[in-house]
């Protein structure tokens, strides 16, 4: 296990988090969310030590190993093989069957093992840093976005293989879906703290948000109160005879928590311009085949046609075509033979990793958007940069000090100000956050034209896709179903007893032990009936006390003109009217001090009912 107390990190005047604790205990799966920019990547690197922290400890057990991917390549042996040894722990320094087994599931075939490593893609070469953390098995394994690199065969493999996983895994991802199938708890790095949960992201969310309704309604009444005692303390602080409560009151305002209003955490909410289109079919494809070179063909004779408003999502394995294909449609790169026909209402807007380039490095974010439509105004490419998570001034960075991931977040702001009918998109989820794949999700739900994109997050699949033009082994085929039907009808051929150990898995995570006492319906329920009745009880004696106030009030008030009518009764000598008016002041006296000791007796009584109703309300939450 390891523990994070008090861990606290600012970078000048910026603070990431503050107070951050939470532990991870053994055999734990742990799914770290969070808004870009809120600090999960920074807390890997304190963790693994790679940067420093302000304030705060880390405690572990003596001998506690953690693994992580590196992202640098340092290779030094002359084979896949051998370079993924280097992994595995003293005592199975010969266990080469054990790397082949991890390193076959990431992706790499039986004739890759004795490549070299040098000879493949950076995507290849981190997934075989991923192989060597596998196999060394450390207690505490962290993964930051490793579906980056994964194709969809190989994230549906190491899904399995993470949910048998001996230890403990802390996992930073963008896939929601990828996240909820794995992960035992989850924490949340939340206006600069941290919150951990048992259960997966919906049901952090769903906690999140009713902690902050309760803490809402909390300040609002503690403002109510706060204003009802120093009224109470104002109208009354110079009555001799209400000292007591006076300072009482004085002493509770000093008690209570200043509850600032909570600074409102802006969702991310964009959609696409759609041009009309009138038309039935956007588009048709004949016979359409590419190689390269005199190579063998990435797909060949593929025909299909997409009808207007339809979602084809392009899937399957890395490097056998899907990024080629879409430049073929889009027109950036000349099929070997076959013919695409657009319908010339078409209007496309292309979103592709690789095309950064276009991009001008003078430029600052904002120009960049501002100059993709000639309608875009500063007001509505402000809107579109913090969007795209470029908020305030991080809208004027120049394209030029840019990351990849930053560039590929401009080029999807540029697409989201162009009016189309026809998106194409590249894995347009791989730099954006939780919450904005989300948004992602809802903006293509919501578009009117066609779509056409390559991903591998299977919940965009579920959610989106009509059909699926597929890449394995032997080329591209279109599939005429959902996600769901492919997969009901083979998908991607996996072993059946561990696609129901990964669905006994989840259930297991799901099951009432885990589960909340009650839904959210029966918690809103009881909740609403414990207020009712706190009101119930407590409003008669709020009543009482407000009257007994205005009593009190009366009588002081008539005690002074009785009192001045006393001194002038004494000057003159009055006997008759002297006695009369001493009766009527002890009247007033006797009022006053009887309707004190009931306020005091029914404030007293109301408090300690008060603080039952708190109690059962918290001990409801709990």
């Amino acid at each position: 296990m390891i523990s994070i107390e008090n861990l606290s990190k600012s970078y000048g005047d910026r603070v990431l988090f503050d107070g951050v604790s939470f532990k991870i205990n053994a055999k734990e799966r742990v799914g770290l969310v969070g808004r870009n920019g809120h600090g999960k990547s920074t807390l890997f690197r304190i963790i693994v030590g790679e940067e420093g922290y302000d304030a705060g400890a880390i405690t572990m057990p003596k001998g506690y190993r953690i693994g992580h991917v590196e992202q640098l390549i340092r290779f030094t042996e002359p084979t896949v093989l051998a370079e993924g040894m280097k992994g595995l722990m003293p005592a199975e320094k010969d266990h080469h069957w054990k790397v082949e087994k991890i390193l076959a599931g990431l992706g790499f075939s039986d004739g890759d093992m004795v490549r070299s490593p040098h000879d493949f893609s950076g995507g290849f070469q981190v997934r075989l840093n991923l192989a060597k953390v596998l196999v060394s098995e450390p207690d505490l394994l962290l993964l930051d976005e490793p579906t980056n690199y994964l194709d969809i065969t190989s994230i549906r493999w190491i899904e399995n293989f993470l949910l048998t996983w001996p230890h403990e895994l802390m996992l930073i991802t963008h896939d929601r879906g990828f996240m909820d199938k794995l992960v035992t708890h989850t924490v949340g790095l939340h206006r600069k703290k941290a919150r951990k949960i048992v259960g997966n992201t919906a049901k952090y969310y769903e906690q999140i948000a009713q902690d902050e309704e309760i803490y809402e309604k909390t300040r609002l009444n503690d403002e109510r109160r706060e204003k009802e005692i120093r009224l109470f303390i104002s109208r009354f602080r110079a009555k001799a005879r209400l000292a007591n409560m006076v300072q009482s009151r004085i002493k509770t305002l000093a008690k209570m928590e200043k509850r600032d209003k909570l600074e409102e955490v802006k969702g991310l909410d964009f959609s696409f311009r759609t041009k009309p289109f009138k038309a039935k079919q956007v588009l048709s494809v004949e016979d359409l085949s590419f190689a390269w070179g005199a190579g063998r063909p990435l797909f060949e004779a593929l025909r299909f046609s997409i009808l207007a408003g339809e979602r084809i999502c392009v899937v399957g394995k890395n490097g056998k075509g899907k990024t080629t294909l879409l430049k073929v449609l889009a027109g950036n790169l000349t099929p070997a033979t076959g013919k695409i026909t657009y319908n010339p209402q078409v209007e496309v807007g292309v979103f592709e990793q690789t095309n950064i380039q276009r991009l001008v490095d003078s430029r600052t974010v904002e120009e960049e958007i501002l100059y993709a439509q000639p309608d875009v105004d500063r007001q509505k490419a402000r809107n579109i940069c913090g969007a795209m998570m470029f908020e305030g001034d991080s809208a004027l960075k120049k394209i030029g000090v840019l990351s990849g991931g930053e560039k590929s977040r401009v080029m999807l702001g540029q697409l989201l100000v162009t009016p189309v009918n026809l998106l194409m998109l590249d894995e347009p989820t791989n730099h954006l956050d939780m919450d904005a794949c989300d948004a992602l999700l809802a903006a293509i739900d919501a578009f009117d034209g066609a779509v056409i994109m390559v991903t591998h997050n299977e919940m965009f699949l579920h959610a989106l896709a009509d059909r699926l033009i597929v890449f394995d082994d032997l080329g591209a085929r279109m599939f005429d179903g959902t996600y769901p039907e492919f997969l009901a009808k083979g998908g991607w051929g996996d072993d059946p007893s561990i696609t129901r150990r990964r669905d006994e898995s989840v259930a297991v995570e799901e099951a009432p032990s885990a589960a909340p006492r009650f839904t959210k319906k029966e918690l809103r329920r009881l909740r609403s009936e414990i207020i009712t009745e706190k009101s119930k009880v407590l409003k008669p004696m709020e009543d009482a006390i407000a009257a007994a106030e205005r009593e009190i009030e009366t009588n002081e008030t008539r005690l002074e003109q009785l009192n001045q009518e006393m001194v002038e009764a004494s000057q003159e000598g009055d006997g008759p009217r002297i006695a009369s008016l001493s009766q009527a002041i002890r009247g007033c006296q006797e009022i006053i001090e009887t309707r004190f000791a009931e306020m005091e007796a029914t404030d007293d009584q109301r408090q300690r009912l008060e603080k039952k109703f708190e109690k059962r309300l918290a001990e409801l939450e709990g």
